[in-house]
């Protein structure tokens, strides 16, 4: 067997025969090829329900401790002026999807409830259908909240496996007394299959993180998205026996430390598999928090367009290619997500797709130096109507629906804010700057009407 492969000469140094040589050499340029291919990486988005700006460790969380997601902010970049284009569930979740503001899709107004009869057209192109064209497995777990009906679960908008409810937890057995509707128990789905009904709330946490770690482990040799949007702290809050009574901020405080150990075992379960370099997770919140939890500094709450109603906690880490420990004041939106991908990816659209958001990718390789232009948001009221936007560091708020009592307060006066040295929006300097004002008032109309009519 040694003479096929070597011999030695009078000093015993090893000779490789022609055999070898050859045989070593294809391995060679084989390896070399193997080590210059770029893999896609994984992408994980963990999207909470309700979680407010100071409802994490390292934005400020009191009562309560989030060690996994300060972790994944110690090893990334943690975003002070994340956005979501709503100020509630079901647009703001057609905007992360497509990239667009959710006024494109006709989602726009409210939420979607288990009476409704509309969801998330299939003429949209979701970030789902672009990772699964680009050879990707396409994973949905948690709440959906676009559809419930057939054509608009997640498997007709490019997911693979779908495990999770179509609508938020608090509709469960919900009756609607506007128009004499009983709600079913809330439906749990694996595909389109039901295979449960009203399922234990306190168990949805644990179980959604199980899944996703299920998912991961049997992930075959496609890189792979996984969207797990947690119905959690959505109200009703519910939390497992192992968090119960572990914060000092009560119900609240143990469902947010629960999110955080769902962060950590998929994190964990990524470093085991060897995967979690070149794996890229994002945490964010669809919305603000309810009255009674805390988007401080911020003023305002969910459904409302002050600050606290759409500007969201929000972490990225990609431990291959994102630097570490960097805090970002950069204005940053979930609809750059989608375009993010693209660029990340080198995928390839089947179709052309206006976005409403830009690729922040230089951005997240090298946030140091890279600015990004300054853009505006518009910030869409509950009933679909804008009522503010912000560009720079101005903010102007033109009429107001929600979290401004007009018995007590009067008409809403227009109100111009700056973001940079009045983050709290207590001080209006409308009076000071009309021509801001006035720009602000047209970008604001030219804007909206461009989307109302390009949809």
């Amino acid at each position: 067997m040694t003479e096929k492969f070597h011999k030695t000469d009078i000093t015993g140094k090893v000779i490789f025969s022609k055999k070898i040589f050859f045989f070593l050499a294809f391995y060679a340029i084989v390896f070399a090829g193997c080590s210059g291919k770029t893999e896609k990486p994984n992408v994980i988005i963990f999207f909470t329900d309700d979680q407010g700006y100071a409802d994490v460790g390292c934005f400020g969380a009191e009562g309560f401790t989030t060690p996994n997601f300060d972790q994944m902010a110690a090893g990334g970049i943690r975003f002070t002026n994340f956005y979501v284009p709503a100020t509630v569930c079901t647009p703001s979740r057609a905007g992360i999807l497509t990239g667009q503001y959710p006024k494109r899709s006709n989602l726009h107004e409210a939420v979607l409830f288990p009476y409704s009869t509309g969801g998330l057209s299939t003429d949209k192109l979701t970030m789902a259908e672009m990772f699964r064209e680009d050879g990707y497995s396409t994973t949905c777990i948690g709440k959906w909240h676009l559809g419930h009906l057939p054509e608009f679960m997640p498997g007709r908008h490019g997911f693979d496996h779908f495990y999770g409810v179509p609508y938020s937890n608090d509709m469960d057995r919900h009756y609607y007394r506007n128009i004499d509707f009983q709600s079913p128990p809330l439906p749990l789905y694996k595909n389109e299959n039901l295979i449960e009904e009203g399922p234990d709330q306190k168990y949805l946490t644990k179980r959604y993180t199980e899944e996703v770690i299920r998912i991961i482990k049997d992930r075959g040799d496609s890189p792979f998205f996984i969207y797990m949007a947690h119905n959690m702290p959505h109200t009703p809050l519910h939390v497992s026996e192992k968090f119960k009574g572990k914060s000092e901020r009560g119900l609240y405080g143990d469902v947010i430390m629960e999110l955080d150990w769902s962060m950590g075992e998929i994190v964990k379960t990524l470093k085991e598999e060897g995967i979690y370099e070149n794996t890229i997770v994002i945490f964010t919140s669809d919305n603000g928090p309810v009255p009674l939890q805390s988007a401080k500094p911020l003023r305002g709450k969910k459904a409302t367009t002050w600050e606290g109603g759409q500007r969201v906690p929000c972490i990225m880490s990609w431990p291959g290619k994102i630097p570490a420990g960097i805090t970002s004041d950069e204005m940053v939106l979930s609809m750059d997500l989608f375009p993010t991908f693209i660029d990340i990816t080198g995928a390839k659209l089947s179709a052309p797709v206006k976005f409403d958001g830009i690729s922040i990718r230089e951005l997240l390789e090298n946030p140091a130096r890279v600015k990004l232009p300054d853009r505006p948001l518009l910030y869409y009221a509950r009933n679909g109507k804008p009522e503010a936007i912000r560009y720079g560091n101005w903010k102007l708020h033109i009429t107001k629906t929600l979290g401004w009592n007009m018995d007590e307060e009067g008409e809403f006066p227009v109100s111009l804010y700056d973001l940079k040295d009045d983050i709290g929006e207590k001080n209006n300097v409308a009076g000071d700057n009309p021509e801001v004002v006035e720009k602000l008032k047209k970008m604001l109309t030219d804007i909206d009407a461009e989307i109302s009519i390009q949809r």
